[in-house]
């Protein structure tokens, strides 16, 4: 089960199955198709319809609503990588004339610059895109509802603010930018802005009756940045892929892995739920998952990914409301992980170990709290905490010798080894705090001082 690729075992693919199609029937969608990605592909799809000999694929568009919002989401932190930006830019550095320029392009990724959930005027996803030509019509005469930077609040507004952003810094349409930067590279040629055959048709479903009525597909025109594009469980189980192991074509592991740092307070979801830059955060039964949801009149999406498990679940549906398409994903990937939990990768020694860092491993003090630290690929080095629930973190070499932190406490931090005049390791330096060989090394420059007693029974 270590190969990619690899087919689930038979009992798996029943279990998934049997899942949409409790989903299916019970949530009284027209049509069902979801998919499973692990270590790096495709390894699942499954599929419903109530209509006899027409069960959609893997390669049926659906409309997948507000997962648009991590697309563009890539775009963005694209940029920022490309150094066109800051996260902590203010927008009218680089889009003047908006009215809420004084938010950060970080706050409107996250959803807390404070902005309205939705544009004023008709309901904007049943109606032509033609109905807001600008700006000021998609935001309206009150667009701030909140402080920005305080609070978690869902703003589709804001995508088109950051739609229109990625135009203006690239000189071309948030469309062509998509599709050359994000879609071209990663292989998502059936994700596009309109339904392209075989698509499903968008309906809704009567609440007390099993009848149905057709809902409108618009042009979303200005919002599209917000919910417009269409896809399907196959591109979607590519861009998983992507979205946990980045592609340095589109945006590089660090980047990626970014997206899903919670940015603010999470809201009414309570701690189990909140929002990195771009992305969804769920705590479901205590496997942290990271994606996003999406509908729109006519569908239903959920993409969810599980980056320990390296396992994602997508489901898409054509129904306004009905199967909790969100529950559905998550159960997708806890049957995976639960059935046929990871195989990791075989050990295997480094291929080469620099002296001048492998003198640094073994174990640190932290005052008299021991740690140890280890050393990873590419001269990386990771501390980990040996009693109670120290603060552990990796590490990046960087040219000038020292290490910069990747996660936890440490993150962003630099750690460097300061040595004596005779290249003696004296002890580590983190971020002002001193690790050193022994507890309290009375030979190290421990701040405070170190009594000359050393150490002593109570009196």
């Amino acid at each position: 089960m270590s190969a990619p690729f690899e087919e689930l075992l038979p009992g798996t693919a029943r279990a998934l199955y049997h899942r949409i199609a409790v989903a299916q029937a019970k949530g009284r969608a027209p049509s069902l198709v979801a998919a499973v990605a692990r270590d790096g592909g495709t390894v699942w799809t499954g599929a419903r319809s109530c209509v006899e000999g027409e069960v959609p694929t893997a390669d049926t568009q659906y409309r997948i609503g507000s997962l648009t919002k991590v697309f563009t989401a890539v775009l963005v932190l694209r940029l920022r990588d490309e150094g066109l930006l800051d996260l902590g830019d203010r927008l009218e550095t680089h889009l003047p004339g908006t009215g809420v320029g004084g938010v950060t392009i970080a706050q409107l990724l996250s959803h807390s610059a404070g902005l309205a959930a939705e544009a004023p005027g008709p309901w904007w996803e049943r109606t032509p895109g033609e109905l807001r030509p600008g700006l000021p019509d998609v935001l309206g005469e009150k667009p701030v509802l909140h402080p920005a930077g305080r609070l978690h609040h869902y703003s589709n507004p804001g995508y088109t603010l950051l739609g229109s952003l990625v135009e203006k810094l690239r000189g071309e349409s948030w469309e062509a930018a998509l599709r050359r930067e994000v879609l071209e590279p990663l292989g998502l040629a059936r994700t596009t802005v309109r339904p392209e055959a075989p698509h499903a048709g968008g309906w809704a479903v009567h609440p007390w009756a099993d009848v149905l009525l057709p809902e409108p597909a618009e042009d979303l025109g200005l919002m599209g940045p917000a919910g417009v594009l269409w896809s399907t469980a196959g591109d979607l189980a590519r861009f998983a892929v992507f979205l946990t192991r980045g592609d340095e074509r589109v945006l590089r592991r660090e980047s990626v892995e970014e997206m899903r740092v919670p940015a603010v307070p999470p809201g009414s979801g309570g701690w189990d739920a909140g929002y990195g830059l771009g992305v969804q955060l769920l705590r479901a039964e205590g496997r942290a998952l990271f994606g996003h949801t999406g509908s729109l009149p006519g569908f239903l999406a959920t993409l969810w990914i599980d980056a320990e498990e390296d396992v994602a679940g997508m489901v898409l549906a054509n129904t306004t409301s009905g199967p909790a398409v969100p529950a559905v994903a998550a159960d997708l990937v806890a049957i995976v992980a639960e059935r046929e939990p990871r195989i990791p990768e075989p050990w295997r020694p480094l291929p080469a170990a620099d002296p001048a860092v492998l003198e640094l491993t073994g174990p640190w003090y932290w005052g008299p709290t021991p740690f140890a630290l280890r050393l990873g690929a590419g001269r990386g080095l990771e501390l980990t905490a040996l009693a109670g629930g120290g603060r552990t973190s990796r590490f990046r070499a960087e040219p000038d010798g020292t290490w910069t932190g990747l996660d936890g406490y440490y993150l962003g931090e630099t750690l460097r080894a300061v040595r004596t005049p005779d290249g003696r390791v004296s002890h580590l330096d983190l971020g002002s705090f001193v690790f050193t060989r022994e507890p309290y090394d009375p030979s190290a420059p421990v701040p405070g001082g170190v009594d000359p007693q050393g150490w002593r029974p109570l009196p």
